[in-house]
């Protein structure tokens, strides 16, 4: 009678921890839920488009990437960009402080690089000017990073809530700068003429040489330096780290310094070498997008290279199949965007996961029966 009714008690359906899957069977999930997304978001748009194809959604999606040499450079160039916001949150997130304030560290960082283009654009020497630039936009980024990370060393408040705050600040403080700069009230600072960072062979080179370099470097602080190894302890657990030794609060300090830090080094890059002015769109919500990315790369910053890669694919691509298949709003892009994301999370799931079903059991709760 026991044995029945703990035969009963057993669930025909379990879903258990995985043991963990080797590299190329990852690989091979995401590839899967990425050619599902891909052709169910085809499906999709051929669905509300007249006198499409699926194959003509995918044509779209390469010619808005790869259609002439400009468009493979402006990829790369915002794949850099994502890059370097989805480096700056890597440490953070693998201490478990979730910074969620990219945004704003991006855009404090482009209004300081304005600010010096222009109040010392044509004043002082351009080299001094770029060099201003530079300092003030790096600084900048990580003081807006660090302030909610004494508040979560010293009082152990929320950092999600604090860091969004910390967006809308940022937002706030560029739109009053804008109301100062622009006289006539028409709210768009026009692009300035001074000061403007150095080209590389052309004006996309230097950023992705830049942003490449970075990833190397994040690369191995976080995997052979004592600090990433710091970070790696912190984020495991903080009574450990702390039993140790490790001075917990001087790690998320100094931790939030670098991430702030190099989100000022991608606002330098957008108001010194892209769009030479700044609005409160200027950090095309990398911020949240670089969250996608790094946990698609598992927080490490060479598989980046590939996530941010394929985001900025899917968002040139969508630009394309928007224009092509004449959807009058980004309603559809959006969806489509939503679905491909949707496929890409749910996968980690069967990385992480498996469902097993108690086939033996069945049988001998009917053999009890």
């Amino acid at each position: 009678m026991k044995q029945r009714e703990k035969i009963q008690h057993e669930p025909f359906i379990r879903i258990v921890k995985r043991d963990s899957l080797s590299l190329q069977k990852k690989a091979l999930v995401y590839a899967i839920a990425l050619i599902s997304g891909l052709i169910f978001s085809s499906i999709l748009c051929t669905i509300f488009s007249k006198g499409n194809t699926p194959i003509s959604y995918f044509e779209a999606m390469f010619k808005g990437a790869f259609a002439t040499p400009r468009k493979i450079w402006v990829l790369l160039r915002d794949c850099a960009l994502l890059l370097g916001v989805s480096l700056a949150l890597v440490p953070a997130f693998k201490m478990k402080f979730w910074n969620l304030g990219g945004n704003g560290q991006v855009l404090i960082g482009c209004l300081s690089t304005i600010a010096c283009m222009y109040y010392l654009g044509g004043k002082l020497p351009d080299a001094v000017v770029i060099i201003l630039m530079i300092i003030t936009s790096i600084l900048s980024g990580a003081i807006w990073a660090v302030i909610p990370a004494i508040f979560k060393a010293l009082f152990n408040t929320n950092e999600s809530l604090f860091t969004l705050m910390m967006n809308y600040i940022a937002s706030g403080l560029v739109a009053t700068f804008i109301n100062i700069w622009v006289k006539g009230g028409s709210g768009v600072l026009y692009p300035l003429k001074e000061a403007h960072l150095p080209k590389l062979v052309n004006e996309y080179l230097l950023t992705i040489v830049v942003f490449l370099l970075l990833c190397v470097a994040i690369y191995i602080y976080l995997k052979y330096s004592k600090q990433g190894y710091e970070i790696a302890v912190v984020g495991e657990s903080q009574n450990t780290a702390k039993y140790i030794g490790i001075d917990v609060k001087k790690v998320i300090i100094r931790t939030l310094i670098l991430s702030g830090a190099i989100c000022g080094l991608v606002g330098l890059f957008i108001g010194g070498a892209i769009n030479y002015t700044v609005n409160t769109s200027s950090a095309s919500n990398m911020g949240f997008t670089g969250i996608m990315t790094a946990w698609l790369a598992n927080f490490n910053p060479l598989l980046m290279l590939l996530s941010c890669l394929f985001i900025t694919f899917i968002s040139k691509g969508m630009v394309q199949v928007r224009k092509d298949f004449k959807f009058t709003n980004d309603a559809i892009s959006n969806l489509v965007v939503g679905v491909i994301y949707f496929f890409i999370i749910a996968c980690a799931f069967f990385i992480n996961y498996q469902i097993v079903f108690n086939f033996k059991n069945k049988k001998r709760e009917e053999t009890a029966e």
